[in-house]
């Protein structure tokens, strides 16, 4: 099986004449058909808002896209508030779930009215320092142990530097309406890119029990559910992808037998897909500048590690076409490699391809999230730029690439430049 690019050679001989490899390229059609689906899978829930996590591609262009389709943004740090900010998301249209959070932070997140998502119990104190415990707030939930679908572990929640325990949610939700907060939210994330069908209804049935007991025992008032991310997509040809349709059906499922009958039919209904939105509406495009034979067969890249960390770091999978040879056969074994100097600079390890020849574009799938986000400057390298394919086939600069310039404008070399 093959995946299909989403941009030709002929189209990728033209945008090249202007742009030179290797840069990342975003299908604009893709994305706003994805947040469709998305919206349309949960429509049953009136409250319902996806708060698209920023830290998977911050690229305000392609914020701007999904704000557009009635996106939220989720952000983690000061530089992505600013950057939600910047294309005009204010107020509860931002969702701050951070970690180790800094107090600068904090203030910010505050004075934009985001909503503040909890990680610990001991933000509460702190951010009370800084501002004014807001009438809307949420808190992070880890249940611990292992997460489990049926017989297959899903994840391990209590290895998660992130959330409280439900003693800890209790005493935080006690004290947050104490200090007078009236509308509570409750998020967890326990598991990473699934690809089953059921990892959100069983966690939506884990947070709705929880909500439930809350009301009871607190007499406050939940307002909204965040799912989190954890929507995989299916990176190998042979993979199946989620149903988004079918996933929306089973937390209304779960929404209609645990949370109507208790009176709750209020609540909203979040979640912050970063991978799903964005990973297969990505894609980076290098052109192969080398090629060595000695005990294996390479193929050098003018893209490394530093554009695409994933293959690299996690030894995740990426498929990868050679434009204008999808109907070639797959009978040459290459290692992909970029140009650092770390052996494990390498996109793809004893692939079965077409023969590549020096000038040829190839095409990495799948790198719309994660991808050009985790970049680096390691060896000098210096980060691409990102393209944006519209609706009507023109191309967009998102980012330009860097230059040497950029890479040496931190540094204090006066009279040298």
């Amino acid at each position: 099986m093959n995946k299909i690019p989403f941009v030709t050679k002929e189209q990728l001989d033209e945008i090249t004449k202007t742009y030179p490899t290797p840069f990342h390229l975003y299908d604009e059609k893709g994305i706003r058909e994805n947040v469709k689906a998305l919206k349309e899978a949960f429509s049953w829930n009136p409250g319902y808002k996806e708060y698209f996590a920023v830290k998977a591609t911050p690229t305000p262009g392609i914020i701007k896209i999904l704000k557009e389709e009635g996106c939220g943004s989720d952000c983690s740090s000061y530089t992505e508030l600013v950057m939600a900010e910047a294309v005009g998301q204010k107020g509860h249209d931002i969702m701050f779930s951070s970690n180790v959070t800094p107090a600068e932070d904090f203030v910010l997140a505050a004075k934009l009215g985001a909503i503040i998502n909890f990680d610990d119990i001991t933000h509460i104190p702190f951010f009370e320092k800084l501002a004014e415990i807001p009438e809307t707030v949420c808190c992070r939930y880890n249940p611990g142990g292992v997460f489990q679908i049926s017989n297959d572990i899903m994840d391990h929640p209590e290895d998660a530097k992130y959330g409280m325990t439900k003693t800890q949610l209790w005493d935080a939700f006690r004290m947050l309406k104490e200090k007078g907060a009236k509308h509570f939210g409750i998020h967890s994330f326990l598991a990473s890119s699934t690809s089953s069908n059921d990892y959100y209804p069983m966690l939506a049935k884990i947070l709705f029990q929880l909500a439930v007991e809350l009301k009871k025992e607190l007499d406050i008032h939940i307002s909204f559910i965040n799912l989190s991310g954890g929507v995989g997509i299916p990176y190998e040809p042979e993979e199946k992808p989620c149903d988004i349709m079918a996933i929306g059906e089973g937390v209304r499922k779960a929404y209609e037998e645990i949370l109507v009958p208790e009176g709750m039919d209020d609540v909203a209904i979040y979640t912050e897909m970063g991978r799903y939105m964005l990973a297969p509406y990505g894609s980076l495009l290098s052109k192969a500048i080398h090629e060595k034979h000695i005990y294996k067969e390479y193929i050098g890249l003018d893209a490394c590690a530093a554009n695409l960390m994933r293959p690299a770091m996690y030894g995740a999978y990426h498929h990868i076409t050679v434009l204008g040879k999808e109907n070639a056969p797959c009978d040459h074994k290459y290692d992909i490699t970029g140009g650092l100097c770390e052996n494990n600079d390498k996109f793809a390890i004893d692939r079965m391809l077409p023969e590549i020849e020096i000038g040829d574009i190839l095409y990495i799938h799948d790198t719309g999230a994660h991808g050009h986000a985790m970049g680096y400057n390691y060896n000098g390298k210096l980060r691409s730029a990102e393209l944006l394919l519209k609706e009507d086939g023109s191309v967009e600069l998102l980012r330009r690439a860097e230059t040497e310039k950029d890479y040496f404008a931190v540094f204090d070399f006066t009279g040298l430049f």
